[in-house]
């Protein structure tokens, strides 16, 4: 071979390897470039915050820093979020990510894996409510199983002397203002749409029991728990409730009233109580908002020593109080009041990094009553809770908030 013709295929050799090294140069740029703009700024917040989801935790069972896959009221509160937002843009992926959590938690004979009916477990119903829109698109028998064998855990559920579910098993004779949530809008979903509204004055009777019982009679907010027993340590001797008015509680509740209203039909009897129910607790948390617009752990004590503004509480809150205006529930004053708290939580608690990923501050962590070590309810051991970063409630609530708004 001559040294002319061996110079031009070195030659070419160093243009092709100097053209792949530009290109992979370029193609690295551009991939850091994308990594630094993940969220695009331009879309709205809750956009912007499921695509944080999406980046932050790729299989939903990550959710609040979980280690292995959990079927888990948390993340049945996130992704029906998920579910709103597939209803408003068709985007498959956000259908998508509910359908991976869902399809990873159950086997191929319509099972819930871990999940154990004798634990009585209230919490366990609430990822059950993705299951009906999951069956009505794909027909996968497996779903409608599981949103029975749900619906028959309700049949036998302990309850207290006057009708309330207790939250567990290992809770006997207690109600606990999240159980509301966690089990009557998955139930009235489907006594309605199976059960031609049989089981709907046991609903109402729910939220009949919280409204004598957990409605403190001073503020009109509602405490954590109530033992109809009286017997736990926790339990105030005469009326049976918890200690603590606790913010994400209120949350709860309204968001299980204006949840549960999504399907109560308009002709029922108690529907209009259920309205008035809503009526008279966004009255009255109304009064004990911030002056920025906000919420606090220990709802009814804003200047308590060490009490803060807590965004999984304002989260709910604001959410609630936006549905119920869009639906017609509340007066239309209340979506104005949402959306100058709305701003608020942005400027308090939201972070948007470089990525342009969405985070949310000061989310309190998980809290109970009772159990080992036991847990007193007192308002100091709310206060204790430590927040943390991106806790699973403080973004499900975000999210659900921002769909409402921008409606």
């Amino acid at each position: 071979m001559s040294k002319s013709l061996f110079g031009k295929i070195n030659l070419k050799k160093t243009a092709i390897v100097l053209l792949l090294f530009l290109g992979c140069k370029g193609i690295a740029q551009n991939q850091n470039s994308s990594e630094n703009t993940v969220v695009p700024s331009d879309l709205k917040w809750s956009e912007r915050a499921a695509l944080t989801i999406l980046n932050k935790y790729p299989r939903a069972w990550q959710l609040d820093g979980n280690e292995k896959p959990k079927w888990d009221y948390k993340m049945g509160f996130v992704l029906s979020g998920f579910e709103k937002l597939y209803q408003k843009t068709n985007d498959k992926k956000y259908l998508n990510y509910i359908k991976e959590y869902v399809d990873g938690m159950i086997d191929s004979t319509g099972n819930i894996k871990k999940y154990d009916i004798k634990e009585y477990n209230i919490d366990y119903l609430n990822p059950g409510k993705l299951l009906f829109n999951l069956y009505e698109i794909t027909k996968d028998s497996r779903y409608l199983q599981i949103i029975g064998k749900l619906r028959n855990q309700l049949e036998t559920q302990p309850r207290t002397a006057s009708g309330g579910f207790w939250h567990k098993q290992i809770y006997p004779n207690q109600m606990w203002i999240d159980g509301l949530y966690m089990a009557e809008p998955f139930y009235t979903q489907f006594t309605v749409k199976y059960e031609k509204g049989k089981s709907l004055d046991d609903i109402a009777r729910q939220f009949e029991l919280v409204h004598n019982h957990i409605v403190d009679k001073k503020t009109g907010l509602v405490y954590h728990a109530w033992d109809e027993s009286k017997e736990i340590a926790w339990a105030d001797k005469q009326t049976g409730t918890s200690p603590t008015i606790w913010g994400r509680g209120i949350g709860w509740y309204m968001v299980a009233l204006v949840e549960t209203l999504d399907y109560f039909p308009k002709s029922h009897p108690k529907y209009k109580v259920l309205v008035e129910y809503l009526n008279q607790i966004s009255k009255n948390v109304n009064q004990y908002k911030s002056k920025s617009g906000l919420w606090y752990q220990v709802a009814d004590k804003p200047e308590l020593f060490g009490n803060y503004v807590e965004p999984s509480a304002s989260g709910m809150i604001i959410y609630a109080f936006a549905k119920g205006a869009n639906k017609g529930y509340l007066a239309g004053s209340y979506k104005s009041t949402a959306k100058k708290s709305f701003d608020s939580f942005v400027k308090e608690f939201v972070k948007v990094d470089k990525k342009g990923e969405v985070n949310i501050l000061n989310v309190s962590s998980n809290v109970g009553l009772g159990g080992k070590p036991f847990r007193d309810g007192t308002n100091q051991y709310y206060l204790t809770a430590k927040p943390k970063e991106n806790g699973a409630i403080g973004i499900g609530a975000f999210l659900l908030a921002s769909i409402e708004l921008e409606k």
